[in-house]
């Protein structure tokens, strides 16, 4: 569109607008970053994650016996908690634009839905490896502190064990999205994150004919070699793939099918 303006000797000329261009995805990941931080509930489970991180080493220099106080047993026990809390970050990120009622503001501005949800899943998969950073550190503050105070201090750490950190994190977060996707609203996805494959897995148990299957479907089983120093054989990995196919990939399609489909009220 463009409007005229008459200048001092009476020739209308033309004004030309700049086109408006779209935010780039790197812009819209920065805008989801920030409102992980700007609620309250986001803010407060990012400090509790922290928080969760600082007391397990703090509480291993207190209490572990001096061989134990160890850079890796500071480092691996941080893992599960923090790894039940990020599930419930990614919930929170995709689920606040329907339950802050923000989703008509959002999705005017940037109508193409699948970048805002893609955006969002880049937000929160650089939480979860921000929180296996935040592990790394406090582990080494709490190495320090056992090399001064008489503990063993060692600093050996399997680079695999790393990785298997970095994918467990990323993975768990990236199922709790998932299911706040096809759910769309923060309570429900978080009863059914939690309960579902611990029904599954408890079925698995119970249930003589599941017993095969859980052994691929229950991710407690599954993802549990990637808390070992131990080399993950072909097997587990192929078994691990098959339980995300199940419990993040299938719920992650098919709510991103709902989220483009869901009529913004």
């Amino acid at each position: 569109m463009t409007t005229t303006t008459a200048p001092a000797d009476g020739v209308v000329a033309p004004r030309q607008h700049t086109p408006v261009r779209r935010p780039s995805l790197l812009r819209l990941t920065v805008v989801e970053l920030r409102k992980l931080v700007d609620t309250r509930a986001g803010r407060w489970l990012l400090i509790t994650i922290g928080l969760v991180t600082a007391v397990i080493v703090i509480l291993q220099l207190i209490y572990a016996n001096d061989a134990d106080q160890t850079f890796l047993n500071f480092f691996t026990p941080s893992l599960l908690p923090v790894g039940v809390l990020l599930p419930v970050l990614g919930i929170l990120s995709i689920t606040s634009e329907w339950s802050q009622r923000t989703a008509l503001t959002t999705y005017a501005l940037v109508p193409r839905r699948e970048r805002v949800v893609a955006a969002k899943l880049n937000a929160v998969m650089l939480t979860a490896l921000a929180s296996v950073l935040t592990s790394l550190v406090v582990a080494a503050a709490g190495t320090l502190v056992a090399s001064a105070t008489g503990g063993a201090g060692t600093w050996q750490l399997d680079g695999s064990l790393l990785l298997n950190a970095v994918i467990l994190q990323v993975t768990g977060v990236l199922m709790g999205a998932a299911f706040g996707l096809l759910l769309l609203n923060p309570p429900l996805a978080i009863v059914g994150y939690l309960l579902l494959p611990t029904l599954w897995g408890v079925l698995g148990e119970m249930v003589k004919p599941l017993r095969g299957p859980s052994e691929w479907l229950d991710t407690s089983k599954t993802m549990e070699p990637l808390f070992s120093s131990d080399a993950v054989t072909g097997e587990q990995w192929g078994r691990m793939v098959v339980s995300l196919l199940v419990w993040m990939v299938l719920p992650l399609a098919a709510g991103l099918y709902r989220t483009l489909r869901r009529e913004v009220s």
